[in-house]
């Protein structure tokens, strides 16, 4: 039973986090924006708070949230700062498959441990040469008797380096046709053979660890196998929808924090003796960005009432995905011109807003490939 967006549990947590949020996270975001550290404290925090097991049943320990509320919380802390949402969406995502598709006994084993936060980790899908293209991955997993062997490189994999375990797509048949059916996904913990490499240094999304996995030799039981062999591919984009509704929700955050920092600069920043929100060229981009933001946050609320549903929403999740994050990139541009040149100093939180926005638009599918989704679903629904 999920936690309805309107229960009292539900507002109690938001609550809860909303005053962290205050307290502890606001005052210290610029500095450990520039450290680009992880902000150990605050993972503690969020484990303390539960959201490590956000959306896992409350069967195995975790709070059960619908996908409305989820939706509320990655909103409210992308306002103050995005990237601590990535250390638990990821790691959930990961979870989600597990919970979905392993096996009783992976379920047992594992699912306790990801909802307390004392095990997290992340999905590990992307590759060098595979982005969009996820059937052009290149890792492969060998069987041997009663585990796989595996060898090659993930990339742009959040939670990389702090992370302990990992939903990792494989090539388990490099030959078969068509590509798909040779893909599985693995439960993969660190160890002998798996180890994280390089942190890869980023534009924005400061704090959380983007790096690269390596495997050499790495063994793995075959019980870990999530679902079954072949099924990877539509394990990894089923998936996905959950993990749209929460980037959705992120774009919504940060275009609603460039608002509001572009409300509050307006209204200080004098030209030509009246506060600069009194001419009419600004008034027009005011206008414009409050409402992006309130479409993006329908468009998001929507697609997560569908899913909570049980209904299938990967044209919803896709619109919301796909709007709401490009109101983020538009409003993050559109808050930095409004502060002139101090929207390019590091000293206005715009700035951030600005470097951060755009990844938005490109992860959990780009959003020139939601676009095309987008269209093929329509045609679908449509058909004569």
């Amino acid at each position: 039973m999920s936690v309805a967006p309107d229960s009292v549990e539900a507002r109690q947590l938001l609550d809860a986090i909303e005053r962290w949020l205050a307290r502890e996270v606001e005052p210290q975001v610029m500095q450990l924006e520039r450290d680009d550290v992880w902000p150990a404290q605050m993972v503690e925090r969020m484990r303390e708070f539960g959201l490590f097991g956000a959306t896992i049943s409350p069967a195995y320990g975790g709070l059960g949230l619908s996908a409305q509320v989820y939706a509320r919380i990655v909103e409210r802390i992308s306002q103050v700062w995005m990237s601590l949402t990535g250390i638990f969406n990821s790691h959930l995502m990961m979870a989600l498959l597990v919970e979905k598709q392993g096996s009783s006994s992976l379920k047992q084993k594992y699912l306790p441990k990801f909802a307390s936060g004392e095990i997290r980790g992340g999905l590990a899908l992307t590759e060098p040469n595979a982005g969009t293209d996820l059937q052009a991955i290149r890792t492969r997993a060998r069987r041997e008797g009663d585990q796989y062997v595996l060898n090659g490189t993930k990339t742009w994999i959040s939670n990389g380096i702090q992370g302990a375990c990992f939903a990792v797509l494989v090539k388990t048949d490099p030959d078969a046709e068509p590509r798909h059916k040779g893909m599985t996904m693995l439960l993969c913990e660190k160890g002998p053979g798996f180890t994280a490499g390089r942190k890869l240094e980023k534009l924005g999304y400061k704090g959380i660890d983007s790096s690269e996995l390596v495997f050499q030799d790495y063994r793995v039981p075959a019980a870990n196998v999530i679902g079954e062999e072949g099924r990877g591919f539509h394990q990894a984009v089923g998936g996905l929808e959950l993990g749209r509704i929460n980037v959705a929700a992120r774009g919504v955050g940060v275009a609603a924090a460039a608002l509001a920092e572009a409300l509050k600069y307006s209204r200080q920043r004098e030209t030509f003796g009246k506060p600069i929100c009194e001419h009419q060229a600004i008034q027009l981009k005011l206008g414009e960005m409050a409402t992006r933001v309130e479409a993006a946050r329908l468009l998001v609320r929507n697609a997560a009432e569908i899913y909570d549903r049980g209904e299938r929403c990967d044209l919803e999740a896709g619109m919301a995905k796909y709007f709401a994050t490009e109101a983020a990139f538009e409003n993050a541009h559109e808050a930095v011109r409004i502060h002139g040149g101090y929207g390019y100093s590091k000293e206005f939180a715009v700035e951030r807003l600005y470097r951060d926005a755009p990844l938005l638009c490109i992860g959990e599918g780009t959003n020139e490939m939601q676009r095309i989704l987008i269209a093929k679903r329509i045609l679908e629904r449509t058909a004569p």
